[in-house]
């Protein structure tokens, strides 16, 4: 009589390092058995290149280990970090290896939250008590709202305020209302004579102003074939979009058109107290297909990063990456087990691809969403959406 309860045939699995240094130290000619659907993937000949040049960087294999910043692989000269995925029978099922050398991080210790939001406080107070309360004269007073405005235009222009904590958001609101607030003061004040000041304030706003405006402005002057529909409902937050001040992703070719959208609460924040994933607004909302087109790529199980933390993992993570004929669509970040499509698939526009989730190279539950033709990013338009996709800018369907 053979027991079928789940206990008796549920085997432990081996931990990825352990299963990574077993495929690293055994010979070429068991990796197919040790690791088929990676070999199949990338073939013997590249999988072979891979390994020889991380034993170039590491020199002579000693350890995997397992840490925070994913899975450490040490040598006699050296450490790179990887990423793999293993089956319950101890099989290597994915495998990336880091191109170059990893260096441990500093650990430094986050100072507490109250301090922090202490000295940006103190910071803002002294500000306008210290300038724009202290001026001896109207024309200090209008030099040093000009240089003071110049600091909430980047603020608001680059900092995506509704990205950041309420405290922190009211405390530089407060700061703003208490420089409007010294205006009564102007009646009382002597002319003054400081125009060379005052000149350095109006050019500091206008600079300030010139930069932001560029960067929401910015397009890279190649264009989709057709607008894209959006994929996600309700109001989004575009946390990464716009020219290169307020886009990290231009300076990759092919992302540089990208945006990464949050969802917005209630309140108009992105979140809510706690640090797990659902307290995020936009952890688990509906991704649908933005054009029609064949899947190229997918990928659904890749697990999610804790908030706040970046472990080494593919970048995109969970994703589904479409071919319209024309260009190519990526979407990415999705959550683990949500992803409704597979390589091969024609999917429609609209139809389901997923769920939003925090898997890859991201720090927060959002959507990454970008198009490109023969490797260079191009300029997103979405129907329906007028103006253009920079940071700060909600999106509302």
């Amino acid at each position: 009589m053979h027991d079928l309860t789940p206990e008796a045939h549920l085997q432990p699995q081996l931990p990825k390092a352990q299963v990574l240094m077993r495929f690293l130290t055994a010979d070429p000619a068991e990796w197919s058995r040790l690791a088929p659907r990676v070999v199949e993937a990338v073939g013997a000949d590249t999988l072979e290149r891979i390994v020889h040049a991380t034993s170039a960087r590491i020199g002579e294999l000693a350890t995997v280990t397992d840490s925070p910043d994913g899975l450490i692989v040490s040598g006699s000269e050296g450490q790179v970090r990887a990423w793999a995925q293993a089956g319950p029978d101890g099989e290597l099922t994915a495998l990336r290896i880091e191109g170059s050398r990893y260096t441990p991080p500093r650990r430094r210790r986050r100072l507490p939250a109250l301090l922090t939001w202490t000295a940006c406080l103190v910071l803002v107070v002294l500000w306008n008590v210290l300038t724009v309360w202290t001026a001896a004269d109207r024309t200090a007073w209008f030099a040093d709202m000009a240089a003071l405005a110049a600091f909430y235009v980047v603020v608001e222009g680059c900092g995506a305020p509704a990205q950041q904590p309420r405290l922190l958001r009211r405390t530089v609101d407060a700061g703003a209302i208490a420089a409007l607030v010294s205006v009564w003061r102007l009646p009382n004040l002597p002319s003054g004579h400081g125009i060379l000041r005052l000149a350095g304030g109006v050019v500091l706003l206008a600079g300030a102003a010139w930069l932001i405006a560029a960067g929401r402005l910015h397009r890279w002057k190649a264009s989709l074939s057709q607008p894209l529909l959006f994929p996600l409902e309700g109001t989004w937050y575009v946390v990464q979009g716009g020219g290169r001040l307020l886009n990290h992703h231009a300076r990759v070719p092919e992302q540089r058109g990208a945006i990464d959208v949050v969802a917005l609460g209630r309140y108009g924040t992105r979140s809510r107290p706690g640090r797990e994933l659902t307290a995020y607004a936009a952890y688990g909302r509906p991704v649908r297909s933005p054009c029609d087109g064949r899947v190229i790529s997918a990928a659904d199980t890749i697990q999610d990063q804790n908030p706040g933390e970046i472990r080494y993992q593919p970048p995109y993570g969970n994703h589904v990456f479409l071919d319209t004929g024309r260009e190519v669509v990526k979407l990415a970040h999705l959550r683990p087990g949500s992803v409704t499509v597979k390589k091969g698939d024609a999917v429609r526009r609209g139809q389901s691809l997923g769920e939003v989730g925090n898997s890859g190279n991201t720090t927060e539950p959002h959507l990454h969403i970008h198009a490109e033709r023969d490797g260079v990013g191009l300029d997103l338009q979405f129907t329906g959406s007028t103006g253009r996709l920079f940071r700060g800018r909600k999106i509302r369907t």
